[in-house]
């Protein structure tokens, strides 16, 4: 049976602080490990105001202190930010201090716009056409000590992170195939190559000490309620921010407004329905036939559950209603 995670995009909701979307954060971590959930990832991105987790391995310090069994990871580190040997010692200390838990899934994509990609690099010499040697040389980094090893990440080497290729195209399938790595495809935004970067990625695996087969990972929205039109409004506060952060206006997480799509201009609404096809929005009937339907058609390992939701119990209601469904689709297998 597919196995569920969660992705939080630790949003900034409209009359909120960042400060409260990360104890809300740490909330949601809480409630998905008890709820059974087996990941929770948090993803960096930069220059977002409705987007709290920029610094990402401190926010998954932050959840994984507060949490004691649910692997905790980036989804992702965008690598061509940061130099590699940063990230495995940030990682690698994340690993000592809780062993066995820590993902790392890494893209090669800036998180960002260009002016604020400066910034964080201050040159672009970090291209991303240097990405899958960035990624052998992070891999590296927390293989075991040997004598003649010169550059060393402590922490870092010898330690278990279990390292993930994120992608939207078909480039991350063939590099995560590559090199024997489990694969997230960002179908929750960028769904288009969906079906044939899974195919790339499962007919080009090669097995490696890492993974013998391969696994593939993919994010989709769901919002679940108790009925299809309370969570289709919930919904609207998503749909809003893809509408704001495509028109350049780029700002918190607002709040639901009733007959949203109905009002938009046809291509907005054509935009809505390409980036958001991989969302599931509706009751317990609606999630499982949807579940069902998308579970047939990828043949997903693992489903990456976002949940954009404005009022917070909200969403941790949305998530319990996954659950109990998810439960009910494996005593029927």
């Amino acid at each position: 049976m597919t196995t569920l995670s969660v992705l939080d995009l630790s949003p900034v909701t409209e009359g909120s602080t960042a400060a409260q979307s990360l104890r809300n954060t740490l909330d949601l971590a809480q409630h998905a490990e008890r709820l059974g959930f087996h990941r929770y990832w948090l993803a960096e991105h930069h220059n977002m105001p409705g987007i709290a987790s920029a610094a990402t391995s401190v926010v998954i310090a932050h959840v994984a202190a507060g949490t004691s069994t649910i692997r905790v990871g980036a989804g992702g580190i965008m690598l061509p930010n940061h130099a590699p040997l940063v990230i495995a010692e940030q990682f690698g200390t994340l690993a000592a201090l809780h062993p066995g838990r820590i993902d790392l899934g890494i893209g090669r994509a800036p998180g960002t716009d260009m002016l604020t990609a400066r910034a964080l690099r201050r040159n672009l010499e970090a291209s991303v056409d240097n990405f899958p040697q960035d990624v052998v040389e992070l891999m590296g980094y927390f293989e075991p000590a040997t004598p003649e090893r010169r550059l060393r990440a402590v922490p870092g080497e010898g330690e278990e992170v279990e390292v993930w290729v994120l992608g939207s195209s078909l480039y991350g399938a063939q590099l995560a195939a590559m090199l024997g790595l489990p694969y997230a495809f960002a179908s929750h935004f960028a769904p288009a190559e969906l079906d044939r970067a899974l195919d790339i990625y499962r007919t080009r695996f090669q097995p490696s000490e890492r993974l013998a087969r391969p696994h593939a990972m993919l994010g989709v929205n769901i919002v679940a309620a108790e009925t299809d039109h309370e969570a289709k409004l919930l919904f609207t506060s998503v749909q809003q921010a893809f509408v704001n952060l495509r028109g350049g206006r780029p700002g918190r997480l607002p709040a639901p407004v009733e007959g949203y799509e109905r009002d938009l201009d046809p291509v907005a609404r054509q935009m809505l329905a390409q980036t958001l096809s991989c969302a599931i929005v509706g009751s317990r009937d609606t999630v499982r036939s949807g579940l069902e339907a998308f579970i047939a058609r990828t043949g997903a390992d693992e489903l990456m559950v976002t949940s954009q939701v404005f009022d917070h119990e909200a969403r941790k209601r949305s998530y319990e209603i996954l659950t109990e469904v998810h439960r009910e689709m494996k005593g029927a297998a």
